[in-house]
């Protein structure tokens, strides 16, 4: 069954996002107001050493008023290059410039309520450049055995979906038996 759009309205917007009212139509023609959010595309990144580590960030999200772990992670500004932008967020929130980067995946969080996606890459080699200038965006940042994930992710500890999924799939992919050592490029990413 798809809903269908009639129209669309903005309710608020800033530069990060927008909150929009949309005239939905059912498949049986009964409307709904359905409200949504529009949001930037998120770049997000993350280094996996030759030890099978990981580098994550331990933060707090007021929001949730909850700890875990994390990637860095960040909004793509106007014009700029999605891989460009997740290399920027690794360095500013982490102090790593990662090698190559691999796209593993792009979700969306969250589709029932916003446009959202998250665009999340890798990389097998970094250089450590200096302490973070984002340091405020996390606790600390540590190198995690990949080995560990699953418990990690059962336990909680890594709340949210886009980062859980995405270090499940590194996991399989870095650990995983028969499995490739780099995931093959999507085109045009």
């Amino acid at each position: 069954m798809q809903w269908t759009k009639q129209n669309e309205q903005t309710v608020y917007s800033n530069r990060w996002f927008s909150v929009n009212l949309a005239d939905v139509e059912l498949p049986d023609g009964r409307h709904l107001d359905h409200f949504l959010i529009r949001l930037r595309p998120v770049a997000v990144a993350t280094v996996v050493n030759e030890a099978n580590e990981v580098l994550l960030l331990w933060r707090h999200r007021f929001i949730t008023d909850s700890w875990g772990w994390e990637l860095a992670a960040g909004v793509v500004e106007d014009g700029e290059d999605i891989a460009r932008a997740a290399a920027r967020e690794l360095e500013e929130e982490t102090g790593w410039r990662p090698g190559p980067l691999h796209h593993l995946m792009s979700v969306e969080p969250s589709n029932g309520l916003t446009d959202a996606r998250h665009h999340i890459y890798w990389a097998d080699e970094g250089e450590y450049t200096g302490h973070p200038v984002d340091d405020f965006e996390s606790d600390r940042r540590e190198w995690v055995p990949l080995k560990l994930v699953p418990d990690m992710v059962a336990r909680g500890e890594v709340p949210a979906a886009n980062m859980a999924a995405a270090l499940m799939l590194l996991h399989h992919l870095r650990l995983g038996q028969d499995a490739p050592r780099t995931p093959a490029r999507r085109p045009g990413v």
